[in-house]
């Protein structure tokens, strides 16, 4: 075997990239450990691989994630040394958000800096991911007391690139509700792609039909642009015209909004129940399915939300079937991330592919993956664009979302991986 892939913390996306590779590109062999007790695993992973991983002439090429001490592990096994070294950068700890009540622990990003200056290409799963950790080395070190290094941003730049996180899309046509089925079809009649780019006739063929059908004496109704995601004035009409809106939209289903993420403070689930409970405030309509993995520390919001949303529950908790996620994301209209802190998004993009029309913050990675129509700047505009939909539901479900999803595929991305997997040396890289 040529290519060891290493992986200190065997969970979630890290477990998803190793067991494509593995599965994808020839001549590997993994190591790894149980994802649990993160700090553990960066502190001390390096000795334990030390030992499992057995000596042998043929490797070429070491793969591993920012969570193991790259420098600590080639100082334990000179042999590994001289293989060429590529770190893959899940998230960074420069810029990690940490609870108020705590300290930033040091220790884990200095870990990934020594990482970084030993391995011979380092990886990162977006510009965010890779800007952030670059520009704020230098601010890191000045946390030191004295006799602190300079330069190493310098140092470590010209080994840096951005490959994205490399997404295995399901099949979910058997998921998808009608009116999604529809959409797919038509926009691969205009684009031979699902995902490619802005459909809107459904849309302008719906606000044609209601001009036919209303009385002449009404005010036209302005069609929202084919050019671009759905904008404010579109909802904006939507409200001065409220007979439209009813013929369109004869007793319709509940607006259903999903929160698919990790149940932990960072994913910010104070700010998407509040925006909640003022809809239900509002007396607006709305299911919601609220998913993602638990862990030890369940933030008490959730137990607090569930009792007070209880009568537009849709779906609760984490879903262990990958077929029953995949369906509750298919049967969803909105997907809604409130996230503090996020280097890529899986779970995000896996929406939209099942249909969901996103809302992100204009923040961290999301400007770099999604257009501006689907990023809110304030809990403000969170709030107004889930009352517009949930006034009127089928503006997204007759809206083709502009994100072309396959960017982010093992088909679009694996050529890269093979390549960098497949070089023979350091120098060749």
């Amino acid at each position: 075997m040529s290519v060891l892939l290493v992986e200190a913390f065997y969970g979630g996306s890290h477990k998803q990239l190793i067991d494509l590779l593995q599965e994808r590109v020839d001549d590997c062999v993994t190591y790894t450990l149980p994802a649990k007790k993160w700090h553990w695993r960066a502190r001390t992973a390096a000795l334990y691989f030390m030992q499992a991983i057995p000596s042998s002439p043929s490797y070429r090429v070491l793969f591993t994630s920012s969570v193991l001490n790259l420098a600590e592990l080639v100082a334990l096994r000179p042999d590994l040394a001289s293989l060429k070294k590529i770190l893959y950068f899940h998230e960074n700890q420069l810029i990690y958000p940490t609870r108020k009540s705590q300290e930033r622990d040091f220790q884990y990003g200095y870990n990934q800096i020594l990482s970084c200056l030993v391995a011979d290409v380092v990886l990162f799963n977006s510009a965010f991911n890779m800007d952030s950790f670059l520009s704020s080395i230098s601010t890191f070190m000045k946390t030191m007391p004295d006799h602190r290094p300079k330069g190493l941003d310098q140092l470590i730049r010209p080994k840096c690139r951005v490959l994205y996180f490399p997404i295995r899309f399901a099949d979910v046509t058997r998921f998808l509700p009608e009116h999604k089925l529809q959409l797919r079809q038509t926009q691969s009649l205009h684009t031979g792609s699902s995902q490619d780019s802005p459909d809107l006739s459904g849309i302008t063929k719906a606000s044609s039909t209601a001009s036919i059908h209303g009385s002449q004496n009404e005010p036209p109704m302005k069609k929202p642009s084919k050019e671009g995601p759905l904008q404010e004035n579109d909802m904006e009409e939507m409200e001065h015209h409220p007979t439209f809106s009813q013929r369109v939209d004869q007793e319709p289903r509940p607006l259903h909004i999903v929160w698919p993420h990790r149940w932990e403070h960072d994913k910010d689930p104070q700010l998407f129940f509040q925006t909640l409970l003022k809809l239900r405030e509002r007396e607006l309509n709305f299911e919601v399915s609220v998913l993602g993995e638990t862990f030890t520390d369940v933030p008490d919001i959730f137990a607090e939300a569930k009792e007070q949303l209880v009568s537009h529950i849709r779906h609760w908790g984490f879903m262990p079937s990958k077929e029953d996620y995949l369906r509750a994301l298919c049967q969803a209209d909105v997907v809604v991330s409130t996230a503090k802190h996020e280097f890529f998004g899986v779970a995000m993009l896996e929406a939209v592919h099942c249909g969901c029309y996103p809302l992100c913050p204009k923040a961290l990675v999301y400007p770099e993956i999604f257009p501006g129509s689907y990023l809110y700047s304030t809990p403000e505009q969170l709030c107004k664009k889930l009352q517009g939909f949930c006034k009127h539901p089928h503006l997204v479900r007759q809206h083709v979302v502009q994100v072309n999803t396959s960017t982010f595929s093992w088909e679009s991305l694996g050529e890269e991986y093979r390549s960098l997997l497949t070089a023979g040396s350091p120098s060749s890289s």
